[in-house]
């Protein structure tokens, strides 16, 4: 089986196993989009050897299927930058949160004082 034969299959079951987990909820929309994107470019790319072939031979690359790593690499890179600002966004908010709430247990404390 060449490595062309094994992209094109692992990318499309990986499409279908998103697509499953969309259906299941378990993964929202807006991420599975842009794992519906790599693995449909995936594909693409996979079942067109000669592309491949052809940005290997621009880019110097000695062993094109080592391409498909480098994207699968890549695209990983790009998702965990998008996570880290997701996360990032969402630690001050949960910050943010705490404080309020803070606030307002403190402020519901005085009140019972004063009663």
């Amino acid at each position: 089986m060449s490595i062309y034969a094994l992209s094109v299959g692992l990318a499309f079951l990986f499409l279908l196993l998103v697509l499953e987990l969309v259906r299941r909820q378990k993964l929202k929309e807006q991420y599975s989009l842009l794992w519906i994107l790599f693995s449909v470019v995936l594909l693409i790319i996979s079942f067109n050897v000669t592309l491949i072939e052809w940005i290997a031979d621009r880019l110097g690359v000695k062993y094109a299927p080592a391409l498909l790593f480098l994207f699968g690499l890549l695209f990983c890179f790009a998702f965990i930058l998008h996570l880290t600002i997701v996360i990032t966004r969402l630690s001050a908010q949960v910050l943010r949160l705490t404080q309020e709430l803070t606030i307002l247990k403190e402020r519901e404390a005085l009140h019972g004082q004063n009663d």
